[in-house]
Formats: structure tokens, C-alpha cells, sequence
């Protein structure tokens, strides 16, 4: 039985990946699977952004992806391609990190994780360590995070807390207000509507318990 799970969060900086690239380029954040490795070679992307032309440009003329397809939905881009060039997060999988979110910003990329067992984040670290440009950002047990959700202590739903969460991170209860709802909504992959309906339910969830 596994005693233990850890949550990570790794920074790669210095890739020069297809969408590392792209970003850097454009400055367009990017929110992609996992790359999938196929037998002849290649790595199956798929990712989504809001909606630029730009990066469409940019990937299109990057001669590394094969057979680039872009459909538009709720006010973003879905891609998938096929990229020649190896990713470096593959290093990090085999070496056992279960990858929940892999963000490229700016040329760097954000990738949160789990890992069963502190053997297995060793192998994870030891595939960190040869691989130029990551470096661990934090680890924690995973139960630690699950406890002290807020989602988990104010009765919100997921879609609630991931609506709450990327508001306050985004700015948008800022004084000034540094972003829109459609941002945030933008951000979120839901429509203006959809983001400040579940904003008042949690609002109205939290407000409720704590005044009512």
C-alpha cells in the first residue's frame, strides 16, 4: 500500500520547445497536456490559448510541428500538432511525475504534478538534476493541500474555488481592478456569463457562512 503522495511544482526555463518558443515570441500564455509520445517519434500537442492570430502565425511557421489544427471555442484557441522536437517534460514522466497542469509562459513553463512516495520524487528529482533548465519549486504532501482547501472548509464547489482562485490571482478584486470578467472568463475556458454566475454562487456560499 503507498503510504504517501506529494504534490510538486516544477519550473522549466531555457527549453527552446515549439511552445516555449511560441510564447516567448508572442507573449501569449499557453495551457497544454501532457505531450504524448508516439511510436514513429513524433509528440502528439494538444493546448489551448485566447484567441491570436499571432500564435497562430508563429507555430505555423515553426518547421518542427507537422499537421497544425485550430478550432475556436468559448473565446479561445484549441490546437493540436504534431512536434519533431523532443520535450523535456517526457524526462520528468519517466522518471514517475503524474502531470496535472504543464502552463508556458514567456518562454518558461509551469508544471504541477504528483509524485507516489518520496523513492519515486527522488527518481523525479534525479531526472530534474540532468535535465538543463528545471528546478523543483516546491513539494508538499498531497493530503496537506486536500485539507486545507478552502473549496473543502467553505462548501464551495471545484468550479467555484477554480473561479475564486483565478480571480484573486488575476487581479480582478484588486483595487484598481487589473483584469475583466472576460478575462478571467477567458482564462477559465467559460463564457463572461458562466464565470460571474459561479462568482456570486461562491461569493453568496462564503458571505452566507460567515454572516449568515
Amino acid at each position: 500500500m503507498i503510504d504517501e503522495c506529494l504534490a510538486v511544482e516544477f519550473r522549466v526555463q531555457n527549453d527552446d520547445c515549439p511552445l516555449a518558443a511560441a510564447t516567448r515570441a508572442t507573449g501569449i500564455e499557453v495551457d497544454a497536456q501532457p505531450p504524448q509520445r508516439r511510436n514513429d517519434g513524433y509528440d502528439l500537442l494538444q493546448f489551448t490559448a485566447v484567441q491570436s492570430e499571432e500564435l497562430v502565425e508563429t507555430l505555423d511557421a515553426d518547421d518542427r510541428l507537422l499537421y497544425l489544427h485550430v478550432s475556436r471555442t468559448d473565446g479561445r484557441y484549441r490546437y493540436r500538432c504534431l512536434s519533431k522536437h523532443p520535450c523535456v517534460v517526457h524526462e520528468l514522466i519517466d522518471g514517475g511525475l503524474i502531470i496535472e497542469t504543464l502552463r508556458y509562459r514567456d518562454g518558461a513553463a509551469t508544471i504541477t504534478g504528483a509524485v507516489v512516495g518520496r523513492d519515486v520524487l527522488k527518481g523525479v528529482m534525479a531526472a530534474a538534476g540532468e535535465t538543463v533548465g528545471v528546478r523543483l519549486e516546491r513539494v508538499y504532501p498531497l493530503e496537506a493541500e486536500a485539507r486545507e482547501s478552502p473549496g473543502h472548509r467553505w462548501d464551495l464547489t471545484p468550479a467555484q474555488e477554480e473561479c475564486i482562485r483565478t480571480a484573486v490571482a488575476m487581479g480582478y478584486f484588486a483595487i484598481p481592478r487589473e483584469t475583466s470578467s472576460e478575462a478571467v472568463a477567458d482564462e477559465l475556458d467559460i463564457s463572461k456569463s458562466a464565470f460571474l454566475e459561479r462568482l456570486r454562487r461562491g461569493e453568496a456560499a462564503l458571505f452566507g457562512q460567515l454572516f449568515g
